[in-house]
């Protein structure tokens, strides 16, 4: 069973139980991308570091210089120590999902640092960013987020981090598609021969789109990309954090005995940092993987090491997560009568403290204890209770049931109205059976009229239908379903006209499939059409409403976006090539991969024709082909001069 975090994300936890507790979600990437963005000052790198191995400790190291610093006069060299000092400080309470600490020092960071180039302005904008949780609050974020872009220049690292800080927070709105642009347009911008911290941590943040996405091969290849890292920095904490959701990763996919390699891994780092809660976690989910596997004994060890860890803690949840799982080994160890006295301390507030969802699998665990400790009474009772919580699942249908019982007594109670009716007319049918039979003919003519007329509505719907087919057929083409050259060119010619007539914004692009013909000789013509249909699949996911994708001929197609600027118009096929990127060709074809070449064209005065529209789309499409494909080019270099959005893309 998945739950969701606060950031959006999905964590894998018990069978049985209920979300994760808090603390786990300190085993996520949510201030990666802040650590991104290099902070000069003095020895605050080291300070860094040091919250990646302890966070605890580094806290404890920042809050003695800021004391030291309480005296100091207000000065801009003081207040650019402070500055830095609050980032590292908003950092660590993040790492220990302690958000709102870490916003109020990332508050007090910024009314010291408010120039807007400063590295530690960015990295303090990108930390109280990160944590931040609620819908309104991440809308607000995002948009303080690029407003610290704007100020960037398009392509530097500042830019990038901030450009990961984004699509962190587009996933915790539960818009993958949007974090997924912009995480890999960060983490292509931070490519490079020497791997640099903003790669890593746009890493981080893809891995978790793509667990969300359920990708698990991408999302464990970035996942070793973030362990890698962690590794030949020394990030002792951090890398605990990595090889923990690795596990997670693993455990969700089934992989049980590699899970618990990966949490044994988590364990060990916990430890070696005194980190005691991790070691904890680690152990709860190594007991939980023993126990789907069957291996007993050592599950009990390590429920019962977490369970002293949780309880010394006074983590109530977790404490009771841990005691199902023992009662689960006691019970198939065949020991009813201890599963039965943890049972009852789980169920001590009859499930009123626990989740609802999972209280009903909690009373049958504890069915089964009485059953095979010949407690069949209380067996009885455990499952009555089950099925009585099963029910209160169904109340709304229970209701839908009692609503039915309800209108068959009142269509009772007028059948026997109508009965007594019938018996006061049959009293004077005699004296009415001429008026009856007039009546009759009458009912007979009205039959006649209505048949004729629903005949007639028939022919004419099918006559319809009919037609629709036949217009269906002209304008679509057969292997795609896509709209084919004739209605793309209608429906481009339309928009022209009102792009003309009203002013609106239109852009238009030609798209080709790149090495189609490559694909189709080593793959087969079955593969080649494959791939034309994936890309009309993937166009009405990435394209908006109002925009038109149709066949343009062979392996090119025709995109027409009315009301779209440049810049819309190259996130339109930022989205459409990432999504480009998943098609997978069969075992023949090792060493391809599909992508596309585009040319975009947008109106202006000089445009006379869709032709002439076309001729510069196809242009810029030819641009991109020599220029070595899976490139979108534009048609005009005078757009050079236009946003920074549409500046970056053209370098890109």
């Amino acid at each position: 069973m998945d739950t969701s975090t606060p950031s959006g994300r999905l964590i894998p936890t018990t069978r049985l139980l209920w979300p994760a507790p808090l603390l786990v979600w300190a085993f996520l990437p949510a201030a990666a991308s802040a650590t991104c963005i290099a902070n000069p000052n003095g020895d605050i790198p080291s300070l860094q570091a040091l919250v990646a191995r302890d966070a605890t400790r580094a806290l404890k190291q920042v809050q003695t210089r800021l004391d030291a610093l309480a005296g100091a006069p207000r000065i801009p060299r003081a207040d650019k120590v402070r500055a830095s000092l609050l980032a590292v400080q908003a950092e660590a309470y993040g790492i220990l999902e302690l958000t709102t600490q870490a916003r109020s020092a990332a508050l007090q960071g910024l009314e010291l640092a408010t120039d807007v180039h400063d590295p530690v302005h960015l990295e303090l904008v990108s930390l109280h960013a990160e944590n931040v949780f609620d819908g309104a609050g991440l809308a607000q974020e995002i948009k303080a987020v690029e407003r610290a872009r704007s100020a960037q220049l398009p392509g530097s690292v500042a830019d990038t981090c901030l450009l990961i800080t984004r699509g962190v927070l587009e996933n915790r709105q539960d818009r993958a598609d949007l974090a997924i642009v912009s995480l890999t347009q960060a983490y292509r911008a931070s490519a490079g021969p020497v791997v640099t911290a903003a790669h890593v941590a746009s890493a981080a943040g893809l891995s978790v789109v793509m667990r969300g996405m359920r990708d698990y091969p991408q999302a464990l290849a970035l996942n070793q990309e973030e362990i890698d890292w962690d590794t030949s920095h020394g990030a002792t904490l951090s890398l605990s954090v990595s090889r923990f959701m690795r596990g997670q990763i693993l455990k969700q996919t089934g992989a049980y005995k590699a899970a618990i390699t990966e949490f044994s891994e988590a364990r060990k780092l916990s430890a070696a940092v005194d980190d005691e809660q991790g070691v904890g976690y680690a152990d709860l989910r190594i007991c939980e993987s023993h126990v789907e596997l069957g291996e007993l004994p050592g599950a009990r060890e390590e429920c019962a090491n977490a369970l002293r860890i949780f309880s010394a803690s006074q983590d109530a949840d977790t404490v009771k997560e841990a005691q199902v799982l023992m009662a689960r080994i006691d019970l198939r160890d065949g020991r009813p009568e201890s599963a039965l006295a943890t049972l009852n301390e789980v169920l001590d507030r009859a499930g009123a403290d626990l989740e609802p969802a999972h209280v009903a699998s909690m009373y049958e665990l504890r069915a089964r204890a009485n059953a095979e400790m010949h407690r069949y009474r209380h067996a009885y009772d455990d499952l009555r209770e089950y099925a009585r919580r099963y029910a209160a699942a169904n109340e709304a249908e229970r209701r839908e049931q009692a609503g039915a019982l309800r209108a068959r007594f009142e269509t009772d109670r007028e059948i026997e109205r109508n009965a007594t009716l019938k018996r006061e007319l049959a009293q004077s049918r005699e004296r009415s059976s001429r008026q009856a039979l007039q009546l009759r003919w009458n009912a007979i003519v009205v039959l006649a009229g209505l048949c004729v007329i629903a005949l007639l509505i028939y022919f004419l719907v099918m006559n319809f239908r009919f037609r629709q087919k036949l217009v269906k057929l002209a304008s679509q083409d057969g292997l795609t379903g896509l709209p084919n050259r004739r209605r793309a060119a209608q429906f481009a010619t339309a928009a022209l006209q009102r792009a003309r007539e009203t002013g609106q914004p239109l852009a238009l692009a030609i798209i080709d499939m790149d090495h189609f013909k490559v694909i189709n000789d080593r793959c087969g013509h079955a593969a080649g059409d494959h791939v034309l249909k994936e890309f009309a699949r993937s166009g009405s996911e990435a394209l908006r409403d109002t925009d038109l994708l149709g066949r343009w001929g062979g392996e090119e197609f025709l995109l027409v976006m009315p009301g779209a600027t440049l810049q819309v118009a190259l996130a339109n096929l930022e989205r459409l090539r990432t999504l480009v990127f998943g098609i997978r060709l069969p075992p023949s074809g090792v060493g391809l991969r599909v992508s596309l070449s585009a040319g975009v064209a947008v109106f202006d005065a000089n445009v006379k024709s869709l032709d002439d529209l076309v001729a510069r789309a196809d242009a810029a499409l030819y641009t991109a082909k020599n220029d070595g494909r899976d490139l979108v080019r534009i048609a005009d270099p005078n757009y050079i001069t236009g946003s920074h959005a549409i500046r970056r893309a053209q370098r890109q």
